[in-house]
């Protein structure tokens, strides 16, 4: 399911065309990170006291949802050479907003669609200083970043709301029939699978990778990349503000802090899952693979008694080596390349 844009390049001699030889290094990415989760898991399970029960399994599950919600919409602006590293404040200030409104006495029911639409309201400004003022991503996130997360403590402070309903946060921790299947598992595979249809399987799949290979070239191809873009954005803020009302139900807490530093794990594990920073490449199997992938190491290590902080280091760590490693591969196979040609002549 590796996804590519052609290049112009043509052959040279024997050698595999361009495009066969990204998507080629794509799959083995991905591959060797879909490896590397299943030994995580298998290793955790032999070696980690109560990593295989069934009650940690669930933890677990919770623990990738929030990760892997934004990682959804996150792939797909990366892939377009963009990011959004404002997502854990727009889920921050939403859950502020939930509480906020759940103290004045608004109905649950109510509550949620209003956050939906913040998070929209929240994922376009992004999308109208990007798209329309043409600032770059990284620069203007960082700022909704602080800017959001400024707004979530100017709602409700320091304060922390508990009391939703039992019928909502039972639901979103519980299980289906009081087994062992979250009740969140099939929503979140129908998510993924939605996702993964887009991207891989439909035209605006098609033009997201062509924004991200090359802008330029797709908007001489009649593609609307802006707003392409902003369409992104705005779904990005929609998806955050759901993983929000999410979050505030697992925990039952609506907090200005929620998902302080979520941003960090969503980012390592796109990029971990073989998404360029550079737009025009990547697939989501491997995303999903590296969400678990950092999951499951957290959850093991917890289980370890590893303090939060060393949990920082190991996070930041492979976000440097998922930008380094693909470099570092490129680099060594075109020296080997270099090298064969060199013994062929």
């Amino acid at each position: 399911m590796a996804v590519d844009v052609p290049s112009s390049t043509g052959t040279a001699g024997a050698a595999a065309p361009a495009p066969a030889r990204r998507l080629g290094a794509l799959a083995s990415w991905e591959a060797t990170i879909i490896a590397l989760t299943v030994l995580v898991l298998v290793i955790a399970s032999l070696t980690v006291d109560g990593f295989g029960d069934a009650g940690n399994a669930v933890f677990l599950l919770l623990d990738i949802t929030p990760i892997l919600l934004i990682a959804l919409p996150m792939t797909l602006i990366v892939m377009t050479g963009e990011i959004d590293l404002s997502v854990a404040s727009i889920l921050g200030l939403t859950g502020a907003v939930m509480g906020s409104l759940w103290v004045g006495g608004m109905a649950i029911e109510t509550i949620i669609p209003l956050c939906l639409v913040l998070g929209a309201v929240l994922g376009a400004v992004n999308g109208f200083f990007v798209t329309v003022l043409g600032l770059p991503s990284l620069a203007v996130t960082i700022g909704t970043l602080a800017l959001y997360r400024g707004l979530a403590y100017v709602v409700l402070g320091s304060n922390a709301v508990a009391d939703f309903p039992f019928a909502h946060t039972g639901w979103v921790t519980g299980t289906a029939g009081g087994g062992v299947v979250p009740n969140l598992l099939l929503p979140l595979l129908v998510a993924v699978v939605a996702f993964g249809i887009a991207l891989h399987a439909t035209p605006a799949g098609r033009g997201i990778v062509a924004t991200g290979a090359s802008d330029t070239a797709a908007r001489f191809a009649g593609l609307a990349t802006l707003r392409i873009k902003f369409t992104l954005f705005v779904l990005s803020g929609v998806v955050s503000a759901l993983t929000g009302v999410l979050w505030a139900l697992r925990y039952s807490s609506a907090r200005a802090d929620n998902g302080a530093g979520l941003e960090l794990a969503v980012v390592a594990a796109v990029l971990l899952g073989g998404v360029s920073i550079f737009g025009g490449k990547g697939s989501l199997p491997g995303v999903v693979a590296a969400v678990v992938l950092l999951a499951s190491l957290q959850n093991a290590l917890r289980l370890e008694n590893v303090s939060n902080e060393a949990l920082t280091v190991v996070t930041g760590g492979l976000l440097i080596a998922s930008v380094l490693a693909p470099n570092v591969l490129r680099a060594v196979r075109r020296r080997s390349a270099s090298a064969r040609a060199s013994r062929a002549r």
